[in-house]
């Protein structure tokens, strides 16, 4: 007999498990699968977006140049709106905005979303609206349309229940977002920091797999370079940190701000009575055409506005450009509300973006001219702020990080991207924020 007080010594083997039988290999192919699908999917609505928005900076120098040519043009637009609103209505509660909303309701088992009349209709309803130049992101309609392929896959092949029935939902969540920016670790981080709330490898493995498929697969329509490239060629010196903490504060002010009007939306629309609801996208869509008139690189989401203020001379009269940039925030801001507010799909990660760099723009150029930082610093308070003024109005600090430094190529500024953007998220907790913007939309429904 042995002695009790033997201990039993473990092999390898007691401990490792059966070579394919992880839950991992259970939903490797169809993980593969679904980042296929929603890549293919993404890549053709990104391009057609990109080039659609290029156009628009070939057309309204036009129509300033022939002012008769707006007469069709704003014809069209009514056309436009009519459209949107005839493939909206059947499904408006789950068309219009980003669809965050509504995938989160689902997964908490309040709401079902009917994937292929919900897939079509964002993406058709949604290069109606973005392509003609309202300041909305294509992030938002491009993860409500991988949860829909994922639940496809669900529907049609898998059958999937219990604890596992919305997984594939979720892989196509992260595939979604990743497509977007094509980048896969926001992607998934995203999932998990918004939707899931849970780091379960069940769920995080197969979500990461789809993100990176999905990526991948908009590396074949864009390139491997970053979507939004920006190099950064020296570093912040540390005196200035104190101020950037500072900027942090303002940020968080503002991102309060940006959650305060966005939840004040349906109730300001709700006035408007003597339009249909279905049709409110005719208001924003009249309203940009004099803004595409005075600059058409403000439209869209936008990429290419971004990459226009970072580019934006430092020689010039600092008083003017801080003056310039402060109508650049005024219009934005007040667009995206008109736009988002409106019965239309689309998304504000890409407008929060934009916003974030207007105000890093200005507190760039304001350190600048204080002697605070050198020129060659501006680059990086705009890719830091944009980190900041996103994860504090979303409540995604951690997706803002990660978002940004794969947009943007670079992980030159992460200390301070993290240093900020924390100050800007505690500052909107502390004026009364909510956490996560999408919760208290969907608190709002």
């Amino acid at each position: 007999m042995k002695n009790e007080n033997t201990l039993y010594h473990k092999r390898a083997r007691d401990i490792l498990g059966k070579p394919f039988t992880s839950i991992v290999s259970r939903y490797l192919g169809v993980s593969i699968a679904i980042g296929i699908v929603t890549g293919l999917v993404i890549g053709v609505f990104r391009w057609i977006i990109d080039h659609t928005l290029t156009l628009l900076t070939i057309i309204y120098p036009f129509m300033g140049k022939h002012p008769l040519v707006l007469i069709p043009y704003v014809l069209g637009t009514f056309i436009v709106a009519w459209l949107i609103g005839k493939i909206v209505k059947p499904y408006e509660e789950d068309v219009v905005r980003s669809g965050v909303t509504q995938l989160k309701a689902v997964l908490l088992g309040r709401h079902r979303i009917h994937w292929w009349p919900v897939l079509w209709r964002k993406f058709v309803a949604s290069l109606l609206t973005i392509c003609p130049g309202l300041f909305l992101g294509r992030e938002g309609p491009s993860i409500q349309i991988g949860a829909c392929i994922g639940a496809c896959f669900n529907e049609k092949f898998f059958h999937l229940t219990d604890k596992d029935k919305y997984l594939l939902m979720e892989c196509g969540v992260a595939a979604g977002l990743s497509a977007a920016f094509s980048a896969p670790l926001a992607g998934t981080m995203f999932l998990l920091e918004e939707m899931t709330h849970n780091f379960n490898s069940r769920i995080w493995i197969p979500a990461l797999t789809s993100s990176i498929v999905s990526a991948f697969i908009t590396f074949l329509f864009f390139g491997i370079k970053p979507c939004l490239y920006i190099p950064i060629t020296t570093k912040l010196p540390v005196a200035s940190y104190p101020w950037l903490i500072i900027a942090g504060v303002a940020i968080g002010f503002l991102a309060y701000c940006f959650q305060f009007a966005a939840l004040n939306l349906t109730w300001w629309y709700s006035k408007i009575t003597f339009i249909p609801k279905e049709f409110h996208s005719i208001i924003p869509l009249l309203l940009v055409i004099p803004v595409g008139l005075w600059n058409p690189y403000i439209l869209g989401g936008s990429h290419d506005f971004i990459k226009y203020v970072t580019n934006m001379s430092l020689s010039t009269n600092w008083q003017a450009m801080v003056a310039i940039l402060l109508v650049y925030f005024i219009l934005r801001f007040g667009g995206t509300m008109i736009a988002y507010g409106a019965t239309v799909p689309g998304g504000i990660f890409m407008p929060l973006f934009v916003l974030g760099t207007v105000v890093g723009a200005l507190t760039g150029t304001i350190l600048i001219h204080m002697g605070i930082i050198p020129a060659s610093c501006y680059v990086n308070v705009i890719i830091i702020s944009m980190a900041a003024y996103f994860g504090g109005a979303e409540g995604l600090p951690f997706t803002a990080i990660l978002l940004v430094t794969e947009m943007v190529g670079s992980v030159e500024q992460i200390l301070p991207m993290t240093l900020i953007t924390l100050v800007a998220y505690y500052v909107n907790r502390l004026l009364g924020g909510r956490p996560s913007l999408y919760d208290a939309m969907l608190e709002e429904k």
